[in-house]
């Protein structure tokens, strides 16, 4: 009897819940393996002797990196125009975006407040959000092909670029915040009267500002990657001169332009979370 107690006691040596999980890695390994088929994913040929010693031999190249005077002036020019690129595509990028949010928000519909909307409203709300789907639908490298053709090389495609896709970025996401939040106010405002200009000051922003104030700013974070990414089509700014190295085989530039964008992107981190505190 003492022995039946003692044996009750003792912990399971057996996971209850092995059966599920083993089923669960199994199906997920059913699934996963023709994607990756597909995708010809093959890491292992990076290990290969044909394929490491020029790996090798052209990472060689970047120590040490390039740290004249000279070039660190180029490369300060270049930096200061990514950041310039970004944060003008960004403010482009708002001025498109705030007033197709306050077309697409519902909260804001006068005629949503008896329930459904009216016919020519709920058209508008429909092209609006399939003008947000289609700007962020194309991405910003796309975009970028496409100006350059259009502009020419240099930082006005990427301002253009960035501007479009994040327009339909900021634009979405500021009306998801937006009909998520409390809209209690902002129905007791149309009801009262007011325009709707009016009810999104006064309703809708005051307590929404914080999470809107803080994904623009990611954005930010996130428009200064892309530029440099979008110097690669020639759009401008340091990705466009890492891209020349590159072309000629100047690690030691290419060493040095990815240490400053290391650190500019860990400044703008810190430089973010600052301005979240701050204006949060």
């Amino acid at each position: 009897m003492q022995a039946l107690v003692a044996a009750s006691t003792l912990p399971a040596r057996r996971d209850p819940a092995w059966a599920g999980r083993v089923f669960w890695a199994l199906a997920a390994l059913v699934v996963l393996w023709p994607l990756l088929v597909l995708a010809e994913f093959k890491p292992w040929v990076l290990l290969a002797p044909q394929s490491l010693k020029p790996t090798l031999q052209f990472l060689a190249g970047f120590v040490p990196p390039r740290l004249d005077l000279e070039f660190l002036s180029l490369v300060a020019r270049e930096t200061w125009r990514t950041v310039a690129i970004a944060t003008a595509g960004l403010t482009l990028a708002l001025v498109l975006a705030l007033p197709l949010t306050l077309l697409s928000v519902r909260a804001l519909s006068i005629s949503g407040l008896a329930g459904r909307m009216a016919a020519l409203p709920a058209a508008l709300h429909f092209a609006v959000r399939a003008m947000l789907v289609v700007l962020r639908s194309v991405p910003e490298l796309v975009w970028a092909l496409v100006f350059v053709r259009v502009v020419g090389l240099g930082a006005t495609a990427g301002v253009l670029a960035i501007a479009l896709t994040y327009a339909g970025m900021l634009g979405k996401v500021y009306g998801e915040i937006l009909d998520s939040g409390e809209t209690h106010a902002t129905t007791a405002l149309l009801r009262n009267g007011a325009g709707r200009i009016q009810a999104f000051f006064y309703g809708l922003l005051p307590q929404n500002a914080g999470e809107l104030i803080s994904y623009t700013v990611y954005r930010w974070e996130c428009a200064i990657r892309s530029s440099a990414v979008l110097g690669f089509v020639g759009a401008g700014g340091l990705g466009q001169q890492i891209d020349s190295s590159m072309k000629m085989f100047n690690g030691s530039e290419v060493s040095t332009m990815l240490l400053v964008f290391v650190a500019l992107v860990a400044a703008t981190d810190r430089l973010s979370a600052w301005l979240r505190r701050v204006l949060a």
